[in-house]
């Protein structure tokens, strides 16, 4: 499960411009929508839903192409904030431009509209289920599983928020923005031409 969440992906990219351009708690947030989209696509797969997700053709390219709209989107925001250059320091008040409730948001939806996570998860869940898994087995394994990539991602975001004084400059905002920009709209192409 650890090595799983460690994979740079989506989720990883989402946390480290949160935590780098807005600081640690909207990194923290990203960090918890993650954990609850794995907690959801753990427990899906767990009682057999994402199953069928995977069986299906026409609903793994829906989510599939929704992912990949939701990354360019979000690679395109950031890619526009980068041509800007405008960027405002927080205030006294701690306004950040990407708030607790956004990075929650961001974290949630890029994983919920990841298919990869749902074949990931049917692929490892029922290894570590018993054969007739009661409801508690799948909700403590899915509890687990949103734990420890939690988790890793709020040591992530401690690590990249210790740096953060040099991330606040506005070169380097600049540029964590085009790179970010770039790589998040590049996942989203990715996704949305892989074969399924």
């Amino acid at each position: 499960m650890l090595l799983g969440a460690m994979a740079p992906g989506p989720d990883f990219v989402i946390v480290t411009r949160n935590t780098m351009l807005s600081g640690r708690r909207a990194g923290v947030s990203s960090a918890a929508g993650i954990g609850l989209g794995v907690f959801v696509w753990a427990a899906l797969s767990g009682f057999g839903v994402a199953g069928l997700l995977a069986a299906s053709a026409r609903a793994f390219t829906i989510v599939k192409l929704a992912g990949a709209i939701y990354l360019v989107y979000l690679g395109v925001r950031a890619l526009l904030a980068a041509r800007r250059g405008a960027y405002e320091t927080p205030d006294a008040a701690g306004v950040r431009p990407v708030g607790a409730r956004a990075g929650f948001r961001q974290g949630l939806v890029s994983n919920l509209l990841n298919p990869k996570a749902a074949v990931f998860f049917l692929a490892l869940m029922p290894q570590f289920l018993p054969a007739a898994p009661a409801v508690a087995d799948t909700l403590e394994l899915s509890t687990l599983t949103a734990i420890v990539t939690g988790g890793w991602f709020v040591v992530l975001v401690m690590g990249i928020a210790t740096l953060r004084h040099v991330f606040t400059r506005t070169r380097v905002r600049r540029a964590a923005d085009l790179a970010m920009g770039t790589v998040l709209v590049a996942l989203g192409l990715r996704i949305a031409v892989a074969a399924n």
